[in-house]
């Protein structure tokens, strides 16, 4: 979530067990994407994600501390955060090509879109068994913002035809992954996502921002008490404009407003069985949406 971006993720979503798909996304994080792009003078094959994935899960019982990214790491991971954003801050071309080969809805069909960042993103490679048979499709990048999603909601939303969107966003801002943000700047982004979707005939599911303690690696900024602030605010906008609420937040906090430890590896991403606690409670909201219930 804090800007790294997870490729490859059809790859990686074939090792099992489910473990070995949060290692590989600890893989990732530690080596950037720069190093796996064809320019890059690092080559790195999925085999040798493989090996460390076999490495990682026979040593997990020795607790070894993870090494430290080197300040090259730490340069190179920088220099191309930085690229990105100067040029393509929203990152469109993540799904340009995805959402160019995606046929149109037929009549009957539930297409959903889930927008949001690296929840969402770890999220997507489980639908197909925890939603089976279901036309839900993953938008979700990491690092982004609500000012980032609102850019690419009309591509990877609006254009795409669905008839509901779930939106999970908002942690990054709290997080200041693109610069100070204040709750009511995230408040209006969300609200004019709203807007788009219901000025295009789209039923919306507003999902509570999930429960963090403190980020890992923005440390001290306090945010439990500002994701519930703004999911108050949430839950009464989305009463008062005719969208569904969405509350990750209660089936998932702790006692100090932080993820329970056993659905989260860092607090901030869900593992497996956190995502198990989301899928139904997203069913039923979505189940509500459809109905047009309001």
């Amino acid at each position: 979530m804090h800007g790294c971006e997870c490729r490859g993720r059809d790859s990686v979503q074939r090792l099992r067990p489910a473990p070995c798909r949060q290692l590989a996304i600890t893989f990732l994080h530690r080596y950037p994407f720069p190093a796996f792009s064809e320019g890059s003078n690092v080559k790195i094959s999925w085999r040798a994600v493989a090996l460390f994935l076999f490495v990682s899960a026979t040593a997990g019982a020795q607790s070894t501390p993870s090494p430290k990214p080197t300040a090259e790491e730490i340069a190179q991971r920088q220099q191309a955060q930085d690229e990105r954003l100067r040029n393509d801050w929203a990152n469109l071309q993540r799904y340009r090509d995805a959402n160019a080969k995606l046929s149109p809805p037929v009549n009957d069909e539930n297409r959903v879109v889930f927008l949001g960042n690296s929840i969402t993103d770890g999220w997507a490679p489980y639908f197909a068994t925890m939603f089976p048979g279901k036309p839900y499709i993953g938008r979700g990048i990491g690092g982004q913002t609500t000012p980032q999603m609102l850019v690419r909601f009309r591509q990877d939303v609006i254009d795409l035809k669905p008839k509901a969107v779930v939106i999970l966003a908002g942690t990054n801002d709290i997080a200041g992954n693109t610069g100070p943000s204040t709750i009511e700047m995230i408040e209006d982004n969300l609200a004019s996502m709203v807007e788009l979707a219901k000025a295009n005939g789209i039923r919306v599911v507003l999902s509570s921002v999930l429960p963090v303690y403190d980020y890992p690696w923005k440390p001290g900024l306090e945010p439990a008490p500002k994701i519930i602030a703004l999911n108050q605010w949430m839950e009464d906008y989305a009463r008062k404009h005719g969208a569904v609420y969405l509350d990750y937040h209660s089936a998932m906090a702790d006692a100090r407003g932080g993820m329970r430890s056993e659905l989260s590896p860092d607090g901030v991403h869900p593992n497996e069985a956190g995502y198990r606690v989301m899928a139904p409670l997203a069913e039923r909201a979505i189940a509500e949406a459809l109905r047009g219930k309001r």
